[in-house]
């Protein structure tokens, strides 16, 4: 029988003020801003250093690495349902309902990643009816047998993250990605490229050094909450092969929502970059580099929207209605203030962020970045609205709201955002421009449609318990 360990009041400690609120989700959000960008540091390492290798072994590396993601992404729903699951049981201050949540959520993510070994054994069929190249396939295909051994621990980091979040200890979790980030730097280094005496083993190296570090990153967590006592009293692994059905349950029930979410919203950016190649090479090299900025920026808010989750999560489950606004409120003018001071930058120095991303002394160059810097301007304005609805999805899963969420951000991005792309880029001939203007509307109308779903919600249950 789970004992429930004693409960801890949270740390805010009920103080309501904007000041504190304010404090407290910097304080959080801050250290998950972090991680996000120390996490996309890790990918462009990894680009970086796998394109001295060569175009193909880079284009098999990209490839591998997108095939991987989507696999991942979709996983990762089950892992982010964890966090409001654990946030809100940790408002109450029932810890037997953190510890459970967390280890059905180390069992889902596992059983998720055993239920994909089909897709990365057959990785390089799947890849060649794709249309892909078969030598890059086949490349891409020896990267995934190894580095599908990655997913696993990354996907258990992402469940015990949520406890960590949960307590308000998230610098933890910065410290840790930083370490993966230096970790992965100096293997892929020797490996890859081959130092120190030690043959280049290329691509497989690379693999390797992705099992190696996600694997080394879950270690360091796990040893965190094993070694102090404000987490290692949550007793997640005793008796870890007990289930709690009705956990489990409330894992899958709510995740797989999430999941279908944030892949709806990848395979968005994946179309946005299929209708660009239709348009041309130099439009598409210079819509990478407008995405490479865009995405950069989304982790202010995706860290800030983690944030978010855990706030809410905690003052709904202390049934603290008026500072689940105020946390709500907060979180919501930080990202729009600071996506305002994004969209000014983007907007002042389009041409030279373009050039960041390009040899400027070559013969295509002028060319790009005359196409880059519009759509720069345009990933500008794309802030605001990205920012918007990433901090919606948030503030929903704090309240444990998935399900509608996922309809609304479907209709946003696909029958909206997709045909409003296609529709500005072809038939009405704005090129390239009228994709990311397409895109834009579909998230504006996301961000409008779960923000009043939230609000919604709120007033909803003020009601009810008024």
């Amino acid at each position: 029988m789970d004992m429930p360990a004693p409960a801890r009041p949270y740390a805010h400690d009920n103080n309501n003020s904007w000041s504190a609120h304010v404090r407290a989700t910097l304080a959080l959000g801050i250290p998950l801003i972090g991680a996000q960008l120390a996490q996309l540091g890790i990918n462009t390492t990894d680009v970086m250093i796998v394109g001295r290798l060569g175009a193909e072994q880079l284009a098999a590396m990209v490839l591998s690495a997108q095939f991987l993601f989507t696999i991942l992404v979709f996983g990762s729903g089950f892992s982010i349902a964890v966090m409001p699951l654990v946030a809100q049981a940790y408002g109450r201050g029932d810890a037997t309902s953190v510890r459970r949540a967390l280890r059905m959520g180390l069992w889902v993510v596992t059983a998720y990643w055993l239920l994909a070994q089909p897709a990365f054994f057959y990785s390089e069929e799947i890849l060649l009816a794709a249309g892909q190249k078969p030598d890059v396939a086949k490349l891409a295909s020896g990267y995934i047998d190894i580095g599908h051994f990655a997913v696993l621990p990354g996907l258990l980091y992402n469940v015990i993250r949520a406890l960590v979040s949960a307590i308000g200890r998230a610098g933890i979790i910065l410290k840790v990605t930083i370490a993966m980030l230096v970790m992965n730097a100096v293997l892929a280094y020797i490996l890859v490229l081959g130092h120190f005496g030690l043959p280049a083993m290329g691509l497989h190296g690379a693999a390797i050094v992705s099992v190696a570090v996600q694997t080394a990153g879950l270690l360091f967590i796990v040893g965190y909450v094993q070694a102090h006592q404000e987490t290692r009293r949550y007793e997640i692994f005793v008796r870890f092969w007990r289930p709690d059905w009705h956990a489990l349950w409330d894992v899958i029930r709510f995740g797989f929502p999430i999941g279908v979410t944030v892949l709806a919203e990848v395979s968005l950016f994946t179309a946005a970059s299929l209708l660009m190649g239709q348009i041309g090479t130099v439009e598409l090299a210079a819509h990478g580099i407008a995405l490479q900025w865009a995405s950069i920026a989304f982790m202010i808010p995706l860290g800030l929207s983690q944030a978010a989750t855990v706030r809410v999560g905690v003052a709904h489950g202390q049934g603290d209605h008026f500072g689940l606004k105020r946390a709500a409120i907060v979180a919501l003018i930080l990202s729009s203030c600071i996506a305002l001071c994004g969209s000014i930058l983007f907007a002042t120095i389009p041409s030279w962020l373009a050039s960041w991303f390009l040899d400027v002394h070559s013969a295509e160059a002028p060319e790009v970045l005359a196409f880059a810097a519009p759509l720069i301007v345009v990933a500008g304005f794309f802030q605001l609205v990205d920012g918007l609805q990433a901090i919606a999805s948030g503030l929903l899963r704090g309240l444990k709201d998935a399900r509608v969420p996922m309809i609304l951000a479907l209709i946003a991005y696909w029958p909206i955002g997709f045909f409003l792309a296609w529709l500005l880029a072809f038939p009405l001939n704005f090129g390239g421009i009228g994709i990311w203007f397409g895109f834009l509307l579909g998230l504006a109308s996301a961000a409008a449609m779960l923000c009043a779903r939230f609000y919604i919600l709120v007033r909803t249950e003020k009601a009810a318990s008024a």
